[in-house]
């Protein structure tokens, strides 16, 4: 498969979610094994201390998780698990979720998602996670 065709069928999958279309999620990157999630900060995403909320920036790591995974085990997947560390607070323009595959078996494989912050041009890690996606039977 070609890699705009990928990024197609990610980009429609993406569009099904109402929540990822609710905060402006963009997938801007999907190849086997890698996705690249990007979302704009608005001030709706914040929390009471100016940063982006906590639960966005799981989101982002959680989709951009399950999207690498699906990369190398094909749509029906699901994420199984996933731990996330928050590194430091995410202030700036958009979040950048870049998820990359560790391993692939036949039913799962173990991803990473490295979060990042864009501000003023410079791009800080804020988040890192850890999870494992499996396959799912089709409905």
């Amino acid at each position: 498969m070609e890699k705009q065709d990928l990024l197609n069928i990610g980009r429609q999958l993406l569009e099904m979610q109402a929540f990822s279309k609710l905060i402006g999620a963009e997938l801007t990157k999907f190849t086997s094994g890698e996705a690249v999630l990007e979302i704009p900060v608005k001030e709706n995403l914040l929390q009471q201390n100016g940063f982006v909320h906590g639960g966005i920036l799981s989101y982002a790591a959680d989709n951009a998780l399950t999207f690498v995974g699906g990369s190398v085990l094909g749509q029906h997947v699901l994420t199984s698990e996933y731990k996330i560390n928050y590194l430091r607070p995410a202030i700036g323009e958009k979040l950048i979720a870049i998820g990359t595959v560790i391993y692939a078996g036949k039913r799962q494989a173990v991803c990473r998602c490295d979060v990042q912050v864009l501000q003023n041009g410079e791009k800080k890690i804020c988040a890192t996670a850890q999870g494992t996606i499996v396959t799912i039977d089709p409905m």
